[in-house]
């Protein structure tokens, strides 16, 4: 009898520790696994604009304006960053009209929606490119997927998303509008570093892979605080596509000095 009551009794501490163990490995993998992402200052939203003007008189006249915004909005939930750009260039000499050279609007946001683990996300993204030069009249691409921030201290800062979209391309040809969609998937990734003294870099590259052509964006740039919220913006762009009109080159580039004044 008091074998059996002895082993009975060692059942229920078994039972017992057994079911502390999993309890607390639950609470574990639960804690490690699905913590929320409150590491950013929440609610938190930050908004530059960028300025750079070119303009040239006498015996050669030329204007250039570019023109962007970047503004990022952090909440509990949700991670958003939205980007608008516009360039405008014209040139000619004292005795000719000037030619317009270069004329696009570009705009971008994507949502990051914040799952509990701790930097990881599923994004959505939507772009719409109006550029007369590139052989197309409009450009728009819609994807959704997986979004990571790697991670992130007081000096850098690395994030990924990849996942599947879509398409859509207009373009006129002999009076008639030809239209060109498909499916894409879409990779991006970007790198940013903080020194102490308010200077940044930048790096961000993207692409968009599709069955007939495959767009490319890398952009580089360093800033530098001038004063107050006003800093000094280098930055570097590179351009390709692997399937463009024969009048249009596949590689472009643009190199460009602007004021950015954060506003928020």
């Amino acid at each position: 009898m008091k074998i059996l009551l002895s082993l009975a009794i060692a059942v229920v501490c078994l039972s017992v520790c057994a079911s502390v163990k999993a309890r607390d490995l639950i609470e574990t993998l639960y804690h490690a696994d699905f913590t929320p992402d409150t590491d950013d200052e929440i609610p938190r939203f930050t908004l530059d604009g960028e300025l750079g003007v070119l303009v040239n008189t006498g015996n050669t006249s030329a204007a250039s304006v570019k023109a962007a915004v970047n503004a990022d909005h952090e909440t509990e939930n949700w991670s958003s960053v939205y980007f608008a750009e516009l360039l405008y260039k014209e040139s000619g000499t004292a005795n000719t009209q000037r030619d317009i050279s270069a004329q696009r609007f570009y705009t971008s946001a994507q949502f990051d929606y914040k799952l509990l683990t701790p930097g990881r996300r599923l994004f959505m993204y939507g772009d719409l490119e109006d550029d007369k030069f590139t052989g197309y009249d409009h450009r728009a691409s819609l994807a959704a997927g997986w979004s990571q921030r790697v991670w992130r201290n007081e000096d850098s800062e690395f994030r990924y998303s990849v996942g599947p979209g879509y398409t859509f391309i207009e373009a006129e040809e002999d009076n008639d509008s030809l239209i060109n969609d498909g499916i894409i998937v879409r990779a991006s990734a970007e790198y940013k570093y903080h020194w102490s003294s308010g200077a940044k870099l930048r790096q961000f590259v993207s692409t968009e892979a599709g069955e007939e052509n495959t767009k490319s964006r890398s952009e580089t740039s360093l800033s530098a605080n001038v004063f107050g919220s006003l800093a000094m913006k280098l930055s570097f762009i590179l351009s390709h596509e692997t399937d463009t009109p024969e009048d249009v080159a596949a590689l472009s580039t643009e190199t460009s000095v602007a004021l950015v004044y954060q506003f928020f």
